[in-house]
């Protein structure tokens, strides 16, 4: 349980909707809000996992299990209209599914790239843009809470279409709380999370590498952030504390204000200056 108070939104009897809650950080979390006495909306893809999460979680709380394939507006808005039609008003929205899978280079595998922007990118869009016109409506406290990456900060080599669909991520969820806080005052609010290296279903691995944190880990470092009204919740692993994220955050930004090739921090020609910079 948090170590600090919650928002209102977070309060007893109020309703959350978790997508991607079925494993990893989503079920985490979604655990964590049952324990809080909240109702709770399990959302993702239909199948064994999901029924098993709903298994899991209905004997500590109040449930709800919603087949959803977040890359289909319609399919969230039926999620959007069984939640409302079951428990009335949503307070807490965290839209979290995504998918790891690699399309490839720049240049190739077109219609896998649409597939994992429709689901990281646009699955995130279709979460705010279904349930918060009614968190509007409603006048009461809300949360909205969208799982970015620190890919989509630093951009690392390798995945290039994950790191782009999570810049998204951060770029829209910065401008909509900016625009909640312009609505609401501070009624209504959005976070970014921004886990660390986190043993979920996108690590292949049969057992937890030393350096991840667990998905609980995240879900308790997300709440207490919350707690203190963080709008960025930057979370460290056992192998790179934020001292770190900040330097490798901060050296990505000044690429563009030093005018130095992309994504310098992996060009020959500046390997011993990003050392010096990281252990200055």
């Amino acid at each position: 349980m948090p170590s600090r108070p919650l928002p209102p939104a977070f309060s007893a009897g109020s309703t959350a909707v978790v997508t991607g809650a079925a494993s990893g950080i989503g079920f985490a979390v979604a655990a964590r809000l049952v324990g809080l006495g909240m109702k709770v909306a399990l959302a993702d893809l239909g199948g064994a996992r999901l029924d098993a999460a709903g298994r899991a979680l209905a004997a500590s709380g109040e449930i709800l299990v919603v087949p959803t394939d977040v890359s289909s507006r319609a399919e969230v808005e039926r999620l959007r209209d069984r939640v409302a039609a079951e428990w009335g008003p949503v307070s807490v929205l965290m839209n979290n599914a995504a998918i790891g899978r690699n399309p490839g280079k720049t240049w190739e595998q077109g219609s896998a790239w649409e597939s994992l922007l429709a689901v990281n990118l646009m699955g995130v869009l279709h979460g705010v843009q279904a349930f918060v016109p009614a968190m509007l409506a409603s006048e009461r406290p809300g949360i909205i809470i969208n799982t970015g990456s620190k890919q989509g900060i630093t951009n690392p080599p390798g995945n290039a279409a994950y790191n782009l669909a999570k810049a998204g991520v951060r770029n829209y969820t910065e401008s909509l709380a900016h625009e909640l806080r312009e609505a609401t005052g501070d009624r209504v609010s959005a976070h970014l999370l921004i886990p660390g290296f986190t043993y979920t279903g996108m690590i292949d691995s049969p057992d937890k590498p030393d350096a991840a944190w667990t998905a609980e880990q995240v879900a308790d470092f997300m709440l207490d952030s919350i707690g203190r009204g963080d709008f960025y919740i930057l979370c460290p692993d056992n192998d790179v504390d934020r001292a770190t994220d900040e330097k490798r955050m901060r050296w990505a930004m000044d690429d563009i204000i030093a005018n130095r090739p992309a994504l310098s921090r992996w060009h020959p020609d500046y390997k011993a200056a990003f050392g010096a910079f990281i252990d200055g």
